[in-house]
């Protein structure tokens, strides 16, 4: 007998054993995967339902780690008790062949200028990237098929198939996919149809990217450092950046003009002749920010929302359907989104709340589930699939108490029944609580899962939070986590926002009328005015980022800040995530505990257990806590 068919026999023998006879029931598992460029991440999909997904930053604790996401695998499939050989399909987020060669055609075009850059990137393409299946399939020991929808293919799925509409337009924008940059078209049922792209080297995303490194901030990173950052400033160079960089045309649609960047063959974002355009070299890491800086911020957040409101309008007139949704990394930027809902030309929008790469494995799983398989997709325009996005690992309660045990850490125990009360009362006196509640979330922000939390009505919470929790720069604002019934009692939205990817502002009747010394501040001055009856989650604009709370989705973090409203009047919370600068979002108690003992939090809750900062002891350096809590 042939030994290659005799192998292959018994790969096929083995497929049939684990889905007919360990399972029982035959369900088809579809692996999503992004990787090798920034946020690597898997997502599990069983019959078409999110099962599991999480970056692999959360696990390996490497910032936007760009890795193969070997323990985001290893969670996803922990999670549904299965092993690799379960699975039936396994997706790329996008096509790296595409992707080299849009690499080639550049630095061709660009030679010799870019030779620095081309000779850094060549080995990794050469010796892994180009081989994308094989490295897949060796990782995971997996025999079956692997598939590569494009990337904004992957980010348009994502967008649309979990979204509530059983029929919408969709558009996606970001720095860039293989060749494209920014993408809308039509998704009904379980298809998706792309109707006009933009193509590489135009990118608002890129154009967003270039002031994020011009400022002084970090690329695929700092970009939200920058939406924040705008309401300090003044737009003083929109005319500038329409003039000599963006030509934007009445439909959305624009060109760059090259010159003025770099980011094409180079190793830098921009160029001597960007930076004698706005007076100066870039700022450097960590100085001091400047009025310049913040007025750079607001006018490029200003050009990035009208690109996205010209291209919005085009969209709906193009397509004239009732619904639109959004991924890429651009739609993370929830100013630009608060404004494309405001202009009313949608009766909604739904974005994405893994927006960038990350988002791309969830996207890449449902492609394959609906557009290659063909599945049927029923939705009811009110619920989406995303199930709050809380996707990750959750630990329970006798592996908390495990940990606290082991390693000797004073706790309290409360009751079930009681946690939501005994902590709402912990808020109403200005502690600043660690909240480790259920699963962990998928996406860049915290939703009441691994967040960090605070008494929005408090005037010194936002500074505490910045410089002795966070660690972070000063002008950096903070979300509100709200109960979904009461969001219109405190902001001008009439609908949920339950992933933080909306901006609207503070009701007017909540504001505080300003001074007249007070209106004539400009920049960081502005920081320290109170400027409604929630001032830790009040924006110098009078905006906030909001994320309203389902009980549906989150039913104990719904109840905490239920009762804080119940007993002090106040529906609204201050919620950020649970790191510190420059590390990832905690994943596990051990991760929790370190970043609790690090900072100045009064108190840490981990399921039933409430620990005191005052009744712990100085973290020990020399335990090895990785080893105790790898996934098992």
């Amino acid at each position: 007998m042939n030994i290659e068919f005799y192998k292959s026999f018994l790969r096929y023998s083995k497929l049939v054993y684990y889905k007919l006879i360990l399972r029982k029931k035959y369900y088809m598992y579809i692996l999503g995967i992004s990787a090798f460029y920034h946020d690597s991440a898997a997502c599990l999909v069983k019959d078409g339902d999110i099962i599991a997904a999480a970056q692999e930053e959360r696990f390996t604790r490497k910032k936007h780690d760009y890795r193969f996401p070997v323990q985001a695998v290893k969670y996803c499939l922990k999670e549904a008790d299965i092993d690799a050989a379960h699975l039936d399909y396994v997706a790329f987020y996008d096509k790296p062949f595409l992707k080299f060669e849009r690499l080639l055609e550049t630095y061709l075009s660009y030679a010799p200028i870019g030779i620095q850059s081309f000779i850094k990137a060549m080995p990794l393409w050469i010796k892994q990237k180009l081989w994308m299946k094989e490295l897949i399939k060796n990782e995971l020991g997996f025999e079956g098929e692997v598939l590569f929808p494009e990337h904004h293919e992957s980010h348009a799925a994502s967008a649309f198939f979990p979204s509530p509409f059983q029929e919408a337009a969709f558009l996606t924008i970001d720095g860039v996919g293989e060749w494209t940059t920014t993408s809308y078209g039509v998704g009904n049922n379980n298809q998706l149809s792309i109707t006009a792209d933009i193509k590489f080297p135009h990118s608002i995303g890129l154009l967003y990217s270039a002031f994020t490194y011009y400022t002084g901030f970090k690329v695929n990173s700092g970009e939200y450092k920058v939406m924040g950052l705008a309401p300090y400033g003044e737009p003083k160079y929109v005319d500038l950046i329409y003039e000599h960089l963006l030509d934007l045309k009445e439909d959305g649609s624009f060109k760059m003009n090259m010159k003025y960047f770099n980011y094409n063959a180079g190793l830098t974002m921009t160029n001597a002749k960007f930076h004698n355009l706005f007076g100066g070299p870039p700022r450097k890491s960590e100085s001091e920010l400047t009025q310049r800086e913040m007025d750079l911020a607001r006018s490029v957040q200003d050009v990035t929302e009208e690109v996205m409101l010209r291209i919005a309008r085009h969209i709906k007139k193009e397509t004239n359907q009732k619904y639109l949704v959004l991924a890429g990394g651009v739609a993370l930027n929830c100013v630009a989104n608060g404004k494309i809902l405001r202009e009313n030309l949608f009766e909604d929008i739904w974005i994405q709340p893994a927006a960038g790469d990350a988002g791309g494995a969830l996207g890449a799983a449902l492609f394959v589930w609906y557009q290659y398989l063909g599945n049927e997709r029923k939705a009811d325009n009110k619920n989406d699939f995303q199930k709050g996005s809380y996707l990750g690992p959750e630990y329970k309660e006798d592996r908390l108490k495990g940990f606290l045990e082991k390693h000797k850490i004073p706790y309290m125990k409360i009751e079930n029944d009681k946690i939501a009360e005994h902590v709402a009362d912990l808020l109403n006196y200005e502690n600043v609580v660690g909240w480790f509640e259920g699963r962990m979330e998928f996406g860049p922000r915290a939703l009441g899962a691994r967040s960090i939390i605070g008494d929005a009505r408090s005037t010194k919470m936002q500074s505490v939070m910045n410089l002795k929790i966070k660690f972070r720069e000063s002008f950096r604002p903070f979300a509100p986590s709200i109960i979904e019934e009461r969001i219109s009692d405190y902001f001008e939205i009439d609908r949920p926002s339950p992933y933080m990817l909306l901006v609207a502002d503070v009701k007017k009747e909540r504001q505080k009328e300003m001074s007249e010394d007070q209106n004539k501040m400009f920049g960081i001055d502005k920081l320290n005015v109170v400027r409604s009856d929630i001032p830790a989650v009040t924006h110098v604009d009078y905006s906030a980022r909001i994320q309203s709370v389902s009980k549906k989705t989150h039913p104990l973090y719904h109840q905490m800040i239920s009762e804080f409203d119940r007993k002090y009047g106040c529906g609204v919370i201050v919620n950020t995530s649970f790191n510190v600068r420059g590390e990832p979002i905690v994943c596990t108690p051990e991760d929790a505990y370190k970043c609790f003992m690090r900072t100045e939090m009064d108190y840490l809750v981990m399921g039933p257990y409430l620990l005191h900062k005052i009744d712990q002891k100085p973290l020990e350096n020399d335990i090895d806590w990785k080893q105790e809590f790898e996934l098992d």
